[in-house]
């Protein structure tokens, strides 16, 4: 298995982060042939690819692109770059070794839908990942690619950084556009939808950082030549954060319907120290977990891991073997949630609090049977019933750690110990 190449052929050159090294291997070529383009003419380009938010949702970008009404205003393209899903660092090598190519598909994106003005929302974590795009805007500054009359083509397109403030929920597409505002990072409620109503009441259309870039590739080579990677469904390649137990984790692009074993086998090098594969978390930490079994089965396209009950989410994969405890996890995953859940909605302030509470109380050897059902009652009670997704993100992997691993619950509530973590090593592997 070879990995595919098509965002990230030239990311192990140094150089590429600059302009002279994007330009020396044909940066901006594409936006000159762009902005030659009727703007609809894009717009189709990238529906016809059919590209979808790489972000997590994975709605048709074309599509989105389509829902701005179709008059005079003033309307806002924002890159969402907060990047705070559990498990996914993708989107920081495109900030820390491309830069320009998503500054490129940004131009283009913003032409195809008549924005004059782009903002860049990045996680606040991002220092480094923060710095080195806005010395390329500097750049593109500089000469010209953006702000009046780009490349003398009598169109223009302004460019900021935006910097978050290590808020999860900022994320959220509604939640960002708050926290742009000056407002808290609360997220609102839809409809209207950013298309029709985003960022200061006008028309926005928020796409993720991979999906931005992969604009570039799709209108340099055409729709026809995209769709040659992944799947009729899910066409194209996708960035994935391979993590967890697996000897090289790390980012690999691939074409979408690849099997998920071959991403930990092939691209990741097997589950360290030879020990057994025991789950996989697919699509970040909101994604249901999948057995050693599903694992098998699994392609990583939008269609087969929904077929299986879970997402593909943002594409990070989270690798577990059987020296992991579920419980341990849960607890992870559980006190994230409640420390994130912005209190808006109250079966997620509370959900989320109450799931911690239960997790850590089996952990600390107080659990009841009892609090078993408990957990998963509460999380069906969190799904679906709240201004945005966190609240669901909290309950599914509940919900699906404890369907499949109900064993470790029972055991650790049972005998107050991991039943993985409580065995002699060499007990382990007989």
């Amino acid at each position: 298995m070879k990995e595919v190449q098509l965002l990230t052929e030239h990311y192990s050159k140094p150089e590429y982060r600059t302009l002279k090294g994007y330009q020396q291997w044909g940066g901006y070529e594409t936006l000159k042939k762009a902005l030659k383009m009727p703007p609809q003419q894009i717009i189709d380009e990238v529906k016809n690819s059919g590209l979808r938010g790489r972000g997590g949702a994975g709605f048709p970008t074309g599509m989105k692109w389509g829902f701005l009404p179709k008059n005079g205003e003033p309307r806002f393209l924002l890159c969402n770059g907060d990047e705070g899903e559990p498990g996914t660092f993708k989107d920081r090598i495109i900030f820390e070794q491309a830069p320009h190519q998503l500054i490129e598909g940004m131009i283009i994106s913003g032409f195809a839908i008549g924005s004059k003005k782009g903002y860049i929302y990045i996680r606040g974590e991002y220092k480094k990942p923060a710095a080195i795009i806005e010395a390329a805007l500097g750049e593109a500054y500089e000469v010209g690619l953006l702000g009046k009359n780009i490349l003398g083509t009598g169109i223009d397109f302004d460019l900021d950084v935006y910097w978050g403030a290590g808020a999860y929920i900022c994320g959220e597409e509604t939640g960002m556009i708050s926290s742009l505002e000056g407002d808290k990072g609360q997220p609102k409620l839809k409809p209207p939808f950013p298309a029709v109503q985003g960022y200061l009441k006008k028309p926005t259309i928020v796409n993720n950082v991979e999906t931005l870039a992969a604009v570039v590739p799709i209108i340099r080579d055409g729709a026809t030549a995209y769709r040659q990677f992944g799947t009729e469904k899910s066409p194209g390649t996708k960035l994935f954060s391979l993590s967890g137990n697996v000897n090289k984790p790390g980012n690999y692009e691939v074409s979408l319907g690849t099997p998920l074993k071959d991403l930990i086998y092939d691209f990741g090098g097997g589950i360290k120290g030879d020990r057994q594969l025991k789950a996989v978390i697919p699509g970040g930490s909101s994604a249901p977990v999948l057995t050693a079994d599903e694992v098998l089965k699994a392609n990583l396209d939008y269609e087969s891991l929904a077929g299986l009950g879970t997402m593909l989410g943002s594409g990070a994969v989270i690798v577990i073997d059987d020296s992991q405890c579920m419980v341990d996890l849960l607890g992870v995953l559980t006190h994230f949630y409640s420390h994130e859940s912005c209190g808006q909605c109250t079966p997620c302030r509370e959900g989320t609090g109450w799931l911690n509470k239960i997790v850590h109380s089996i952990l600390e050897g107080r659990g009841r049977l009892q609090d078993i059902e408990l957990l998963e009652k509460v999380a069906h009670q969190m799904k679906g019933k709240t201004i945005c997704a966190l609240s669901d993100a909290a309950a599914l992997p509940v919900i699906s750690f404890i369907t499949k691993f109900r064993d470790e619950f029972e055991f650790y509530v049972r005998e107050g110990r991991s039943k993985v973590k409580g065995i002699s090593h060499a007990k382990m592997h007989h």
